[in-house]
This record gives structure tokens, sequence and C-alpha cells, in this order.
């Protein structure tokens, strides 16, 4: 364990001296990707800082213990022996789990989707509830939503609703537990005899990829604009300010009609195709570790049934992980960092499994 501290130490000095490297800062893309990984690496040199200084107290108080005769301050230096090999074992414990690999795009923003799915004008409602419950969510960790584009149901809440989410705190690692199906089981306001109907809404949420991650040839994307639709004002439905790209070697078709201008909605849609792009890689991977984490198996299967929002008996249940809470109405108004610190954990757990197979 030491030794790989050792070794992130030197790579964090390494990069430490290249950053500062006049042709390296002229290479905005390297000088990017090398002020990530410093950044990435700063959290373990910290612990490695803190470990180092226990490892050094714990010798020098043993020293004292084989030579000290007071009997008071062999007592003192007793204790303190305790508390520096408590401090020691809680530590080594920390820096297995941050010695595992990561996910890379954890520290990225997002996109999410939300898609109406079985149940009708129900589900469509049900996606709408979804949508502000992670728009809560959101606003409660001080990270910020922007709306790509969206279709609204016949009987309110959404057909379907694509945004963007950025912020700090690890956006991506703290969303991607939400992808899969989500399914809520109550009266509908379209039921006029009272009876529980299930329905269905899926979640993507997608690692946002930026220019660094993924170059677009002007040549392989087909771009139309038109007139928006829906609601908007005048201006949005009489100029041709919506975009739909068309990314010819894949077939991605994405669509931005929210904005007055052409060139927001073209910006947020080359953002949301390069994001669709990245995901076609990054699927492999969610892929490879689904099968591994039960945490992870509504990203790399995104049919996967993963909570279910019963109003009757104001339960919600996390079934990758049987969590059940009995506190609904706080749920869906946006408290889910309990759901996801259990589901964190739980992760946690399986990663330490796999690193010492």
């Amino acid at each position: 364990m030491l030794k790989k501290l050792e070794e992130i130490y030197r790579r964090y000095n390494e990069i430490g001296q290249q950053m500062t490297d006049p042709d390296v800062i002229a290479d905005m893309k390297h000088y990017i990707k090398l002020s990530k990984n410093y950044k990435e690496l700063q959290s373990v040199v910290n612990v490695y800082k803190e470990y180092t200084n226990i490892l050094d107290n714990i010798v020098s108080t043993k020293k004292i213990l084989s030579t000290e005769k007071d009997e008071e301050f062999i007592s003192l230096a007793k204790e303190e022996l305790d508390n520096l090999l408590k401090s020691k074992a809680k530590l080594e414990e920390n820096i297995r789990l941050m010695l595992i690999p990561k996910d890379p795009n954890d520290s990225k923003n997002v996109v999410m989707e939300i898609r109406a799915g079985t149940g009708g004008d129900e589900a469509s409602i049900f996606a709408g509830d979804l949508f502000r419950m992670y728009s809560k969510f959101c606003e409660i960790k001080g990270w910020k939503t922007e709306l790509v584009s969206m279709t609204e149901g016949t009987c309110g809440g959404f057909k379907e609703i694509i945004f963007n989410v950025s912020g700090n705190n690890n956006v991506y690692g703290q969303l991607k537990f939400e992808s899969g199906v989500h399914r809520v089981q109550r009266v509908p306001r379209t039921e006029s005899q009272g009876r529980i109907h299930t329905s269905a809404a899926s979640v993507v949420v997608l690692p946002e990829a930026d220019e660094f991650d993924i170059e677009l040839k002007e040549s392989d994307i087909k771009r139309d604009t038109y007139c928006s639709s829906g609601p908007g004002g005048q201006s949005v439905n009489t100029t041709y300010s919506a975009v739909r790209l068309t990314h010819i070697p894949t077939g991605i078709v994405v669509i931005c009609q929210d904005q007055k201008s052409q060139l927001k909605n073209l910006d947020k849609a080359m953002k949301v195709l390069r994001t669709r792009i990245y995901d076609l890689e990054y699927k492999k991977y969610l892929d490879h570790i689904s099968s591994k984490r039960k945490t992870m198996i509504s990203t790399g299967d995104r049919s996967a049934k993963i909570r279910t929002y019963n109003y009757p008996q104001a339960r919600v249940t996390d079934h990758r992980i049987g969590l059940t809470l009995y506190n609904l109405t706080s749920i869906i108004n946006g408290n889910i960092q309990h759901i996801i610190d259990e589901l964190q954990l739980a992760e946690n757990a399986e990663r330490l499994k796999e690193s010492v197979k």
C-alpha cells in the first residue's frame, strides 16, 4: 500500500512540474488533461502525507516505550500508541477504497433523459414527477439544470424530456445510479373507479462528453433548421431557430428547439451529440462491470427495473440493494441523497471485493 502511495506521490509531483512547462501550457488539450489528473491525485496525496505522518509517530512512540523508565510517561505513550494504531487502521481502510481504479467519468457533468414508458398518460405524468424530483435534488446540491428538449404529454408531464446537469462534486458519480426503469403504483388522475395502476418511466444518465473526448467532423454531420413547435412565444415559433443534427456514420439524431437563438440550440445539440457518440463506447465498459456490480445493473442494462414508488403505502423501494423507505413525499421532493449514499456504499463494497480477488 505504501509503495503504491509513493508512486502516486511521485506522479503527482511529475505532473506539477509538467504543468509549468511552456510547451505543455501551449498545448491546451494536453494541459487540461494534466490539470484534471493533478486535481484527482490531490486527495490521495493528502491522505499519503497524513498516513506517513502517523507511521512516523508510531515509530517514535514505540522507541519511547522501549527506552523510557517513567511509569506515568509510559502510560501516556501506550495510550498515544493505541490511538495512532486505530487511526492507522481507519486510514488504511479509506486508502484501499481510494486506490481502487475509479470510473474516469465520475467527475463529469451529465445529460439526463426521461421517457414515459408503459402506462399511457399516467406514465407521462410520472415522467414529469421524476423531472421535478431531479430538478429539486440538483437545486439542493447547488447544480445547474438546463433544458435541451421536451415533448409534453397530453394530460401533463412529458413523453420525453432531455436536460443537462452541471456542477461540482461528482455530478455523474452521484446521478449514474438513477439510470434504469422507475415504476409508480398509485391511483391515476384519469382513473374514475379508484383503482391502483402501475406505470413506468425510463431514466438514462449519460456522462457529458466535451470536445476533448470526441472530435466531430463537420462532413459527418447533417444539419437541418426549422421553426420550433410548442410553447415559447411568437419569436420562437416563427424563426428557424430549431436545430436537428444527424450523425451520418452512427445514425444518431439530436433535436434542440428550446432556445430562441439558433446558435444556442446548435451548441446544445452538439453537446448532446458528442455525449451520445461517447456513450456508445462507454456502454461497452458498463456492460463489462454490470455483471459484477448489482448497483450498476441499471446503467449496463437500461431496461432494468431499479425502483418502485408506491403511493398508497408511501413507500420507495430500490430493488438493486433491497432498500425500502417509507418517506415517499420527501423523496419525490428531491431528497434522494440517502438512497444514492446507500448505493455508493454497496458499490464500494463490491469494488473492494473485486480488488482482493
